[in-house]
Formats: C-alpha cells, structure tokens, sequence
C-alpha cells in the first residue's frame, strides 16, 4: 500500500484519543488496522453477530450497520473505479466492481485485518463459535460491511473513502488484471477452457463430527492436480482450491517464454 494512501486514511485518526477502559488492546489493534477511530459503543455494535445477540438478551447486532456500509462501499468502489478507467464501459466496470465487492472478496479483506484477522474480533454466539463462524465468509463479509457503516455514520463520506482505500487498495490495483479472478470457480473454468485444458473437477473430502466437519478440496485441470483448499463448508473449500490453481495457472503460463522466430 502505497504512503499516500495511507497517510490518507490517517489523517482521521486523533492522536492521544484515550478509550474507556472496555476498549482492549485487541480492538485497539483493530482500530489501527482500520486507520481510524471509533467509539466503543458503535464498535461493539459493529462486531455483534445476531447469534451472540440472540444468546445475550437482544442485544443491539450489526446488521443496521452492515445495510449502510454495503451501501456505502458498492457506490465508493463504483467512483473510485469510474475515476481511474475514464475510457471503460458500463460492462467493464460493473465486471471490475463484481471482483471487488463479493461475498469472497470482502472475507479475504476480513481475513488480514489487524495481525489475527476480524473473525477474532466478532462477537459471536457459542453455536457460531463451534462450527467455526469466525472463519466463515459470510460472517467475516458482514462483519467488514458493518465496520464501513459504522465508519460512515460517525465520520462521514470522505473518512469512510480513505479507509476503503486502505482495506482494498490491493484489489483496486490488482482488478483489471484479475477480471472476475476473485469469483474463483467460474473464473478458472474461464481460464482453463480458453486454453484448452477443458473444464476443472473438483474432489471433496470431508473429516471430523457433524458440528465441526472441515472439507478438503482437490481441483484437477487436465487431469493434473493445480490447487488444493480446506474450509468449513464444501463451497469454501472449492473456493479455496478454485483460487490457488488460478492463481499456479496464470504464473505458468506467464513464465513460458515467446516463440523464437526461425525466419
């Protein structure tokens, strides 16, 4: 990520703020992630998972929040795109928009938030704790979308650009390279059929008691094994396993060097 960008998102951020003593040093860590500051009551919200709500008395979710920030990021991304591809057309971009605003994208975000990732930030109920609700894609997508909307409603439009900057500069600059790389499955079928190889086939294995099953997933190109992925759920790991052999195909072919002209 490049200096300016995040010096952008810094500069909403107030130097020797000091929190309340519910603030831990987790979510601290989490705010620096961020670049911005959030109180504490609207952070916790923004973490509160309805199944943590559901155990705890109703209290406040994060839903409200993530209603706003899907809003929010969906017409930021969609400026942010149109500014730098003044000559694409409407197709082009929505394409650009779609690899960058998706349920996988956005987990990915969520993933490598802070050093531990958002899932260990979630406020999740016991039965999501046990089949792995921190790692799910759905959780973790919800969880950045409500991060958004409680950044927006508490320091307005520009604050919430800088940190979407900060969160998917990598995927705004990696977008017109990728196409649609980042709806994984669909994408390496686009690859692999266009090169000849025919249409990828997934394997699936799954290990452990029902409340807990992990999935492994094996995808074959040509027969030949590209890409390997484990997940809490068959599609996730097919997922996993869709972008690990996308991304061996495209380094594979980059590397075969031009033809030699004999003329």
């Amino acid at each position: 990520m490049g200096q300016a960008r995040r010096h952008a998102a810094h500069r909403f951020r107030r130097p020797g703020r000091r929190w309340g003593p519910r603030v831990t040093a987790d979510r601290t860590r989490l705010l620096d992630a961020l670049g911005i500051d959030l109180p504490d009551d609207k952070l916790t919200i923004a973490l509160t998972h309805r199944s943590y709500s559901f155990e705890n008395g109703g209290l406040p979710t994060n839903e409200r929040l993530e209603f706003l920030g899907d809003a929010v990021l969906g017409l930021l991304i969609a400026d942010i795109l149109i500014a730098r591809h003044p000559d694409s057309p409407e197709g082009e971009l929505a394409k650009l928009r779609n690899s960058i605003v998706n349920t996988q994208a956005l987990a990915t975000v969520g993933r490598t938030l802070a050093d531990t990732g958002l899932g260990s930030f979630l406020l999740l109920g016991r039965g999501e704790i046990v089949t792995g609700g921190a790692d799910k894609a759905s959780i973790l997508a919800d969880g950045v979308e409500a991060l958004l909307g409680a950044v927006y409603s508490e320091h307005g439009f520009d604050a919430a650009r800088a940190v979407v900057l900060r969160l998917f500069g990598d995927l705004l600059d990696a977008a017109p390279g990728l196409g649609a790389a980042l709806e994984w499955k669909s994408s390496l079928q686009e690859l692999t059929v266009a090169r000849g190889l025919g249409v990828p086939r997934y394997v699936v294995d799954s290990d452990g008691p029902d409340h807990d099953r992990v999935f492994t997933a094996v995808v074959l190109v040509d027969g030949v094994e590209y890409g390997t992925g484990i997940g809490s759920t068959k599609k996730d790991a097919e997922i996993k396993a869709a972008a690990q052999a996308w991304t061996a195909l495209d380094s594979e072919v980059a590397q075969i060097p031009p033809p030699v002209d004999d003329a």
